[in-house]
């Protein structure tokens, strides 16, 4: 009877923990976001490079698509930096960079889309960038990846 007790108790717990936004962005969910890219990325036959980053820009994990030039992976990390130290898309920061002459020039600003941060709740995990599609498919990459790890790319509230 005690043993089915703890069991009982550890299941509530681990079903509490589950219902819980993450706040922590670690190799398995960045390993899933990678996954939900890929598939994203294969569906339309685009040869990208993907990058994960945490909110200090950080790379947590990486793909680049065997037809991806090496420098795609380059302009993929530089996407993901951007979103993660601005908080926002670089789609926003092209958009910013018109409104605010010199913008584009301010540390970390990318200005194509593909740079996408990602939450978890009111939390930001951090960011991904997609590279080597056309920058709609770039996004539309980044933000499939999100949604596959359960997660945003804006904040819940």
């Amino acid at each position: 009877m005690r043993h089915a007790l703890v069991f009982v108790a550890a299941a509530l717990v681990a079903q509490s923990a589950q219902s819980q936004p993450t706040t922590v962005l670690n190799a398995r969910l960045a390993q899933a976001i990678i996954a939900g890219c890929l598939a994203d990325a294969q569906a339309k036959r685009n040869d990208q490079a993907i990058v994960v980053v945490d909110t200090g820009g950080r790379i947590i994990a990486s793909l680049k698509f065997d037809g991806a030039p090496f420098g795609k992976m380059d302009f993929a990390e530089a996407k993901a930096v951007a979103a993660a130290a601005w908080g926002f898309d670089t789609a926003g920061q092209a958009d910013g960079s018109k409104d605010f002459p010199g913008f584009a020039r301010a540390p970390f600003v990318e200005t194509v889309p593909g740079g996408v941060p990602m939450w978890s709740g009111q939390t930001r995990l951090g960011a991904v960038g997609v590279s080597g599609a056309a920058p709609a498919d770039d996004v539309a990459c980044a933000e499939a990846g999100i949604r596959a790890a359960g997660l945003t790319s804006n904040p819940v509230r």
